[in-house]
This record gives C-alpha cells, sequence and structure tokens, in this order.
C-alpha cells in the first residue's frame, strides 16, 4: 500500500491539482510488510505466517494502516493519534515518521514535520519516499540546497520507482528558485516518465508559454484539455496559448468549455473580461 504523499508561477494555478497529488505520490513504502518479522524459529523451511508476527509488531502494522486510511480520508488529527500509537507499538518504522512528517505539513508544523523526516531517514537513510517528502519540506522553507540534494539522492536509488514524481517536484522547486532551464529539464525528465500527469504538463506548458514558445506549450497544455484532468487553470492557460498562435477557432472552444465547467472561477471572470495578460 502506497499512499502517494504542492512571483514566479511555479504552477501556483496547478497547486490546486499539487495539494493532494504531491503529498500523496510518495507517502509510504511497503506498508504492508513494514511491521513483518520472522519468529525465530530453528525449522528455516518453515513458512512465515500471521502468528509469527509478534504482536507489538502486529499492533503496529495495524495502527499504521489506520493512520493512512484517516490521512487519505483528510481526518488528520485522528491520523496522527493513530501513527503515535504505532510508533509506540515500534519506535523502528521509518514508514510511520514518514507518514507523521506528512501529517505535521498538512498541520503546518515544520520543525515537528523535519524532525520525523530525519527520525525517518536515520532508521532507513536510503529511503528515497522519505527523501523526497523530506526535500519538498525543504523547498517550501526555500532551502533549496539541501533539497536538492534530497531529491538527486532519491533519482540515484535503483529500488525507487516514483522517479517521474520525484523528477516533478524538483522541477517547480527549480522554478521557485528562479532556475527556469534546470526546470524545463527535470519537468521533462518526469514527462517522459509520467506523460498524463497533468502537474507536470501545466507547469512544462505555463514555462513554454511565459518563454514565448508557444507551439511547444500548445503540445502540452493541448493534452491536458483533451483529457479528463483538463480544471479552470489548464483551460485559461489552453486559451492564451492558442490566442497567441492565432487559432481563434480552438480559443473559442476553450472559452465555452472554461464558462460551462467553470462559471465562478477567476478564470472564467478574466476571459470575459479579456484580460489575456494580466
Amino acid at each position: 500500500m502506497r499512499p502517494m504523499i504542492n512571483k514566479v508561477k511555479v504552477g501556483i494555478p496547478a497547486l490546486s491539482w499539487l495539494l493532494w497529488f504531491c503529498l500523496a505520490c510518495t507517502a509510504l513504502v511497503g506498508l504492508a510488510g513494514c511491521a513483518s518479522s520472522t519468529s525465530g524459529t530453528s525449522n528455516k523451511s518453515d513458512l512465515v505466517t500471521d502468528s509469527d508476527e509478534p504482536d507489538s509488531l502486529k499492533r503496529a502494522r495495524i495502527r499504521l494502516e489506520l493512520a493512512v486510511g484517516y490521512f487519505e480520508k483528510g481526518q488528520t488529527t485522528v491520523a496522527l493519534d493513530q501513527v503515535k500509537q504505532s510508533i509506540g507499538a515500534d519506535p523502528n518504522q521509518f514508514e510511520a515518521y514518514n507518514l507523521r512528517g506528512l501529517i505535521y505539513m498538512r498541520l503546518n508544523d515544520v520543525p515537528l514535520a523535519e524532525e520525523s523526516f530525519r527520525r525517518a531517514l536515520t532508521i532507513n537513510p536510503a529511503a528515497a519516499n522519505v527523501q523526497h517528502n523530506y526535500g519538498w519540506l525543504l523547498c517550501q522553507q526555500s532551502r533549496y540546497p539541501e533539497a536538492m540534494q534530497l531529491f538527486a539522492s532519491a533519482l540515484a536509488n535503483p529500488a525507487y520507482g516514483d522517479r517521474a514524481k520525484t523528477w516533478m517536484i524538483q522541477g517547480l522547486c527549480q522554478l521557485k528558485n528562479g532556475q527556469r532551464d534546470d526546470a524545463e529539464a527535470s519537468l521533462l525528465h518526469s514527462y517522459e516518465l509520467e506523460a498524463g500527469n497533468p502537474i507536470t504538463g501545466y507547469n512544462l506548458a505555463l514555462l513554454l508559454y511565459q518563454r514565448g514558445e508557444y507551439a511547444r506549450a500548445q503540445f502540452y497544455v493541448r493534452r491536458i484539455n483533451n483529457s479528463q484532468l483538463a480544471s479552470a487553470e489548464s483551460l485559461w492557460l489552453g486559451i492564451k496559448v492558442e490566442r497567441r498562435t492565432g487559432n481563434r477557432e480552438a480559443m473559442a472552444q476553450l472559452g465555452e468549455q472554461l464558462k460551462k465547467r467553470y462559471p465562478q472561477s477567476r478564470e472564467s471572470s478574466a476571459f470575459e473580461r479579456g484580460a489575456f495578460d494580466e
């Protein structure tokens, strides 16, 4: 079970996606087996079954699973209580401290979030999912060199399966730090691995639009707007891109979608006013 745990426009519009998507992208690794243990039996050929799991580890695993469920449902305080009980039953779970860090991030308690991620990495220094989450926390605090070091460590781990999301988060962090060329390279890496991620596609399109590369921006934003993942932000960006490329028909079609699907949005209001350059 892996709950996947979001001025320079670093996808500021895309933060409506980023709020859950980024924090959910790599929250835990191997939850189903995080509290498993052998019984120490002398018969090495014997299969390990549920009864072999010590009671303390079983309690830790169950509490952690409950904490994940509550976290996913937005019941943050209940999730924190469950993860505390999980750590109390087994204080050697890096996954529990990782989730604790995500919970404190959601609660905007930076010191406790950072302490949690540090504890997780003390237990498992090679935990790429923890490095990803800790790096994002540091990026939000504008601690860019430390964040980049953590992202690089996660991406260097050959067993890490969520590189696309770490490339994406690294790109957003580089945008936040004004490193636009580096951000483009990171986002392109992410897109190559996970082309269906709307955050990556949107931020690539936005970056290229701001640079005046309208044809390239058009490619990425059209893929979002032609899918079920279109948002008010992506439709508005698409309208501005089509305007720059002189495609009035596509611009009008996107405008109709925007007004129909998001009539109360800031983007719909801007479209009605013709405020394309705000």
